[in-house]
């Protein structure tokens, strides 16, 4: 059983391995004419940047002519984004960077922790124990750990309402930290006679998933939690919950739990989500397959190996002493009987977008696997209107790989829409072409391209994997990963979140960074070779319909140093100065009034200093900084009021004893901010 880097804090997780081997290169000639390698120097510190390729890049609706490439001006130039002063449209002074164990915001505002780990919010409310021993039942009652995606639902919006002063607060809970959570940190097991405490595996479990607080704000603008409310809820990755879609009673999501393969048990790794056009919240499961092992001798079959599944669990949760079924299915080790007589297939019963209904808290969760099956980091909703299909976006997090896209088959209409909308349809994946244009390739089996390029993969090996052909729709959308492979997607540096714009309709997506990209790996839409810093694409949809199969594409901003430039046609569209130089942009988000906030997960060194939160218009490119998490963080997550009077922005893995200095442990907690003027913020 070996050591496991459970709560790491750098670039490039060593649990998300790199386990797309397809090489994949929609175009041959990355490297035309049009574009001119640099060796570029990063003016601040005098350190080499490989290999930056300047791309030609065709502007959203724009034509062939315009064109934008990045280089860093060595001169360190602290110039703005487009638009004029700095104060046109973001109406807030940039805060600086920090390396202080606090939340920095503008002048003129207010941030207050809330909901930090181990909140009581349910059942008998236990109260938190700074020592760490409070036991699984009680984490099963209190907020969970390593908070991540959230959202704010207005209590009456299912009514049509917008309240701004009380609603559902709905945030995941990625992972863990298992020497904050246990008072003594996790028992090893090779040391423990090779079990682990069956009430520590109980506690983790308990701090993964979801957390659902009804809060309401007073007459003095304080928010609190509505103790005793229905509506206050955990989702664990121990709660019972159905499959719906294409995989339900698929043969190979059979278990002992479910022979039918109609349920499963929990969700895991919860990272982004995104609010349904129906009021509903999806939770996105990411890295899952660091929860499960596979102790065969004989191999892995493709839908374990395609995403990375190995001998070892993360947390070792099949090992706990007591034997119980819902942590010995975390083996994933075929038994010498049938899959019905074990947990074989536990782990395909993960990967997806499971919906759950904050607002109907005795329905079970529904796992909605037309959607695919992969590393999800979120999704995002296209505006929709009634008799038009419903229309989201994912991104799947890991170093090349793909962004997705799924139309519905059926009709939205606002007084009859539910998940089931999300059961049938079509499921696109991205391919970014290196003349600006793009194209969704379909991955149905009844689209006559995708069959055609599956049946000449028969017999031959993609990546890793000896390619066989896919039994059913079922086994394709199982294999998402696999068939996007052979339908010819472009591997891309770690898609995380998206967000479309509500003023023009265009699809944002972050490309938090790869540091595994060599050059010969280069594409158009990837054009950085070790690309440490990350970049932010985006497109329109062919006459800007979302069901357009084909779209046009541009690169909004490249992060870096002081100096980092953004062209487009010869010229700087933004120049990265001490008021918004960022690494590895992760979350995204468009507010209400159409203002895009961009949350960093990356190096916490000079010179970016703490993670942070910036705001963008989309106009103009004109961005600044507005946040700076505590030290060590990873700032994830943003959502706010109808009225953006009030913003919540999640903490996640503080590194030093925070919010709390008193507290021996460091606490994963949602942020408040207001104005006090009370405020539009960001306005």
């Amino acid at each position: 059983m070996a050591k496991h880097d459970v709560d790491p804090n750098y670039l490039d997780p060593n649990y998300e391995p790199v386990v797309n081997h397809a090489g994949n290169r929609p175009f041959q000639q990355v490297l035309s004419s049009r574009m001119q390698r640099r060796a570029v120097l990063k003016g601040s510190v005098g350190a080499a940047l490989a290999s930056l390729v300047g791309v030609g890049l065709v502007g959203c609706g724009s034509s062939d002519d315009e064109t934008a490439t990045v280089t860093p001006d060595s001169s360190g130039d602290t110039g703005t984004g487009a638009g004029g002063s700095p104060d046109a449209s973001l109406g807030f002074k940039a805060v600086p960077v920090s390396s202080a164990n606090q939340v920095v915001v503008p002048e003129g505002y207010s941030a207050e922790p809330f909901l930090p780990w181990g909140t009581p919010i349910t059942g008998s409310y236990p109260e938190y124990k700074p020592d760490g021993t409070n036991t699984g039942a009680e984490q099963e009652q209190q907020v969970g750990m390593h908070h991540d995606g959230l959202h704010f639902f207005p209590i009456d919006v299912k009514a049509g309402g917008a309240s701004s002063s009380e609603g559902l607060l709905v945030m995941n809970h990625e992972y863990i930290n298992q020497d904050a959570l246990h008072a003594n940190g996790p028992t090893d097991a090779n040391n423990n006679n090779g079990v682990r405490p069956a009430d520590e595996v109980r506690k983790e479990i308990a701090a993964h998933g979801v957390s659902v607080v009804h809060i309401k704000r007073d007459n003095n603008g304080t928010w609190d939690i509505v103790f005793g409310s229905p509506f206050n809820r955990r989702v664990t990755g121990g709660t019972e919950m159905e499959i719906r879609g294409p995989l339900r009673g698929y043969s190979k999501l059979a278990t002992k739990f479910s022979p039918q393969g109609q349920r499963t048990r929990g969700t895991l790794n919860n990272c982004s989500m995104g609010p349904t056009p129906w009021g509903t919240y999806l939770a996105a499961e990411e890295n899952w397959h660091g929860y499960f092992a596979n102790k065969s001798d004989s191999g892995q079959p493709r839908e374990q190996l395609r995403h990375g599944v190995s001998n070892a669990s993360r947390y070792d949760w099949e090992l706990a002493d007591n034997g119980e079924e819902v942590y010995s299915r975390f083996d994933v080790t075929p038994g010498v009987g049938t899959a019905t007589e074990d947990y074989r297939n536990e782990a395909n019963t993960f990967g997806y977008m499971v919906e759950i209904d904050p607002f109907n808290p005795d329905s079970a969760p529904q796992k909605r696997t037309a959607l695919g099956r992969f590393g999800h980091e979120g999704v995002i909703f296209a505006p929709v209107k009634d008799g038009e299909p419903v229309v989201c976006y994912s991104g799947d997090d890991s170093r090349f790989e793909y962004i997705y896209k799924f139309v519905s088959s059926q009709p939205y209409y606002a007084a009859t829409a539910g998940g089931y909308l999300l059961d049938e349809g079509t499921l696109y994946v991205a391919r970014f072409n290196e003349d600006g244009s793009g194209d969704w390739l379909s991955l149905d089996l009844q689209d006559s391209e995708f069959s055609a390029k599956v049946a000449a993969a028969i017999g031959t090996t993609v990546g890793d994997i000896a390619f066989d052909g896919f039994e059913s729709q079922a086994d394709v959308l199982l294999n998402t990963r696999l068939a996007a492979d052979i339908a010819g997607a472009t591997p891309m540096d770690r898609p995380e979140w998206g967000a479309v714009d509500p003023n023009s309709g265009e699809v944002y997506f972050t490309l938090t960074n790869n540091s595994k990209r060599t050059e010969e790996q280069l594409n158009a839409a990837n054009p950085v070779a070790n690309n440490i810093n990350g970049h932010i694409i985006r497109w329109t949809e062919a006459g800007n319909n979302h069901t357009a199969t084909s779209f046009n594409w541009d690169i909004f901003v490249f992060a870096g140093e002081q100096g980092m430039e953004t062209l487009v046609d010869g010229e700087a569209v933004v120049t990265l100065n001490d008021d918004n130089i960022f690494n590895s942009p992760d979350g995204l988000w468009f507010d209400y009034n159409g203002l895009l906030w961009i949350q960093t997960d990356g190096r916490d060194e000079a010179p970016y200093q703490n993670n942070m939160m910036l705001a963008a218009n989309p106009e103009t490119r004109e961005i600044k900084r507005f946040f700076v998490g505590p030290t060590g963080c990873e700032v994830t997550g943003v959502t706010g009021t109808p009225d953006m009077a009030t913003m919540f922005v999640n903490i996640q893995h503080p590194e030093a004893n925070w919010p709390d200095a008193s507290d021996p442990r460091p606490r994963d907690a949602t942020v408040i901010i207001t104005r006090n003027d009370d405020g539009v913020i960001g306005a």
